[in-house]
């Protein structure tokens, strides 16, 4: 916590279609008591992608409910700024504008299992893949 509020980390991709709200789903999941997760995108999709929403559901987390949105919807002076902001994706970590003020900022790249191709299921595995790639960041790096 960082004086007495809980540290505010920004999920960043392109689309925020599915990796950052899988990520905002697990850390609030995981440590929400802790960290207030936000998503974001640089490019927002518009959506959640379904298999983002259906690999969470397998962990009983429920993203059904988040929204893509942009990043600049925490630029002030409408905004507020994370404490944090890990980009997910090397287009979202180029793209990042520069915060006023202090935000610490990495970089943790993930596959986006929005282009996974296949059958269904192939596609969905992938989706899983990332999903268990980034619980396994959180734990190890950010909630050991």
């Amino acid at each position: 916590m960082l004086d007495g509020h809980q540290k505010r980390v920004l999920f960043l991709c392109t689309g925020n279609s599915c990796r950052s709200q899988m990520a905002e789903g697990l850390l609030r999941e995981l440590a929400g008591d802790r960290f207030e997760a936000l998503s974001a995108g640089s490019n927002p999709a518009g959506y959640v992608h379904a298999g983002g929403i259906q690999a969470m559901s397998e962990l009983g987390i429920d993203i059904s409910d988040l929204r893509s949105k942009s990043i600049n919807e925490f630029l002030p002076p409408e905004g507020t700024p994370p404490d944090l902001i890990i980009s997910v994706c090397s287009g979202a970590e180029h793209d990042c504008p520069t915060f006023p003020g202090t935000v610490e900022r990495l970089h943790w790249p993930f596959d986006d299992p929005a282009h996974a191709e296949g059958t269904d299921e192939e596609k969905l595995a992938c989706f899983r893949r990332v999903r268990d790639e980034i619980r396994a960041a959180l734990t190890e790096k950010l909630i050991p």
